[in-house]
């Protein structure tokens, strides 16, 4: 049994945030129903991010089978329909969807699918208790609301690029985005947080209602402690944070230091994340520097970050005194927060990654096997689900049309198939 059991999904969503939301729902145990463009004469049909390759999953003769690996990792647990939305006879089959559903996902420009007939008011009439739920770059409101929104953009707009990357004085600095789609991410996860709690109130009072979430508004939300030092402090002294590197504006020492060089003379580096002064205390027994954490430039935190250009300079050549693997061992023992920098080959390869099962492996209806990054929600009760592997463009169109969520007759189908509506 899982956590959604009994839940239904019709998921007109495509790209990312949409698609992250309601993937986390289906692992959940919900119904998801991926609602997809048919293929038409000038156009392959189906989520963009399918085509969005190379790399492309690899098919068992050995070919790129045309499915991305964006999609891929996007759309685990779902099962896909296609369906013309832009035509009639397609809105009136998603409004019949939509009678047995109870979560309708969406992320297309504000105004469009109240030109398809498919707004929150007009399916929320056919069905009271629907959690409806809009995803876009800036919302229903608002002077940008009608803008495209993409995360690149939202990231510069939203302030994450202007504290992220290397200080502007030092070389390297500049503008930086985050090396995967945060905004889009994090919309997911607070859309799916959302429809959630709707769904929670619909089951106490049978009234849904209209999940109106922004990529932006995510982007600001998220800027955590940065956003609330300048609107503490920094807004009236007239200070904005800035790109600090890898250090922190709260912590230090909390940043990648540099260690001594490997044996083939390549540079090597750690993360030191100190987060209290018994930390820095423990640190500097270890560094040999036990005086450092007794010097009132350096004993308590705030201390330390009034300080930084100080400390961080004494840090520097002890830290290059000794190697990598020495200092995580001995800083580890000590139970001083640190860490080693991965690349990808490291991580699916640490042994507590492997431990905790973050890869899961599938049989693709194109492929053997297929592995993917799993989900990171451990419920003991109510473990997540890996019983669909991202579905074929359409591949359960007949089954849910058909005899899961409706039962339309074998003659219905056909004359839909026809006309191109699915």
């Amino acid at each position: 049994m899982n956590s959604l059991d009994g839940i239904r999904i019709l998921d007109c969503s495509r790209v990312l945030a949409g698609p992250w939301c309601t993937q986390t729902l289906a692992d959940l145990g919900a119904d998801v129903v991926k609602v997809e463009r048919p293929p038409g004469p000038t156009h392959p049909g189906g989520d963009d991010t399918r085509g969005w390759g190379p790399p492309f999953l690899q098919g068992r003769d050995g070919h790129d089978t045309g499915e991305a690996a964006y999609y891929l990792g996007a759309n685990r647990n779902k099962r896909s329909i296609t369906c013309d939305i832009s035509r009639p006879e397609g809105q009136a089959l998603i409004r019949e969807l939509v009678a047995t559903a109870d979560v309708f996902v969406e992320n297309y420009k504000v105004g469009d699918m109240a030109r398809y007939g498919l707004d929150a008011d007009t399916l929320r009439g056919i069905n009271p208790r629907l959690v409806y739920c809009s995803i876009t770059g800036f919302g229903q409101t608002g002077p940008y609301r009608n803008r495209a929104g993409y995360d690149y953009a939202i990231q510069g707009m939203g302030g994450l690029m202007s504290v992220t990357g290397e200080r502007d004085d030092l070389p390297g600095g500049g503008p930086q985005k985050v090396g995967v789609a945060v905004a889009d991410l994090f919309t997911g996860l607070y859309a799916t947080v959302g429809i959630l709690a709707a769904l929670r109130h619909a089951e106490r009072t049978g009234e849904g209602q209209h999940i109106d979430m922004a990529l932006l508004d995510t982007q600001v939300a998220m800027l955590a402690n940065l956003g609330a030092n300048y609107l503490v402090r920094g807004r009236a002294e007239g200070q904005v944070p800035g790109r600090a590197g890898n250090a922190h504006a709260n912590i230090v020492p909390y940043q990648v230091f540099e260690v001594a060089p490997d044996g083939q003379g390549h540079p090597q580096h750690i993360i030191l994340a100190v987060g209290n002064d018994g930390q820095f205390a423990r640190f500097c027994q270890i560094a040999g520097c036990p005086e450092l954490a007794q010097d009132p430039r350096f004993a308590r935190n705030a201390d330390r970050v009034r300080h930084r250009a100080i400390l961080v300079p004494l840090l520097e050549p002890l830290l290059r005194q000794r190697s990598k693997a020495d200092w995580l061992s001995a800083l580890e023992t000590a139970q001083v927060p640190c860490g080693p920098i991965n690349d990808l080959a490291e991580v699916f390869a640490d042994p507590q990654v492997l431990a905790r099962d973050m890869v899961h492996r599938w049989s693709h209806p194109l492929a053997d096997t297929l592995d993917l990054v799993a989900s990171p929600l451990k419920l003991s009760a109510t473990p997540v689900r890996n019983d669909l592997p991202p579905p074929l463009l359409g591949q359960h169109t007949a089954e849910v049309l058909s005899s899961s969520w409706l039962s339309l007759t074998p003659e219905r189908l056909a004359d839909l198939s026809r006309q191109g509506i699915i």
